[in-house]
């Protein structure tokens, strides 16, 4: 394994695995690259809060930065909640959700599983009628790294794969189209 791969696993196994994008890349591994890469700063991981800016620090051997606010503010994770008076079930809150922390079917009430929402807030602005709400998460503990990296991989797997069905769906139609 390279050096930059080597070491964007090393970061990126010290990252929340939130998937939130505040640091401005699509995630915690392209994240972790472009640090490994030199092209982003070790400072930019609200989720992680000082614990994670502190071992990033230590790990690439660089001095301890102050988190960029232009990412947001450390804290403990919010807890997704769905006023369920609100939902109509329009479902956009779904694919949103990179941990599937989200369930509910098109035209039915929508609930988020408190133990697997990481309280990245990417189903807000998804949902447009504003029923989606941030809350303290009380006793509930956060999910662990591992926990929301191996539901994001699912999710982008499940993802994936449903675009190549309909991928496929559309071609055969337009076989189909073309016999006639």
């Amino acid at each position: 394994m390279s050096e930059p791969a080597h070491l964007a696993d090393a970061i990126d196994a010290l990252l929340p695995q939130t998937q939130c994008t505040r640091c401005g890349y699509a995630g915690c591994r392209p994240y972790a690259e472009a640090m490994a890469a030199g092209e982003a700063r070790h400072n930019r991981c609200p989720p992680g809060g000082e614990r994670t800016l502190q071992a990033l620090s230590r790990l690439l051997g660089r001095a301890p930065l102050p988190l960029d606010p232009q990412c947001g503010v450390p804290g403990p994770a919010p807890l997704a909640w769905i006023d369920p008076e609100q939902c109509i079930g329009c479902a956009r809150c779904l694919p949103a959700c990179p941990v599937d922390a989200i369930i509910g079917a098109p035209r039915v009430l929508h609930t988020v599983l408190a133990s697997w929402c990481n309280g990245c807030e990417l189903c807000l602005p998804a949902c447009p009628v504003d029923c989606i709400e941030l809350r303290p998460r009380a006793a509930l503990a956060e999910p662990l790294a591992q926990d929301n990296r191996a539901r994001f991989t699912a999710h982008r797997v499940r993802e994936q794969r449903l675009a190549a069905d309909r991928a496929a769906e559309l071609a055969a139609a337009k076989r189909a189209a073309g016999a006639r």
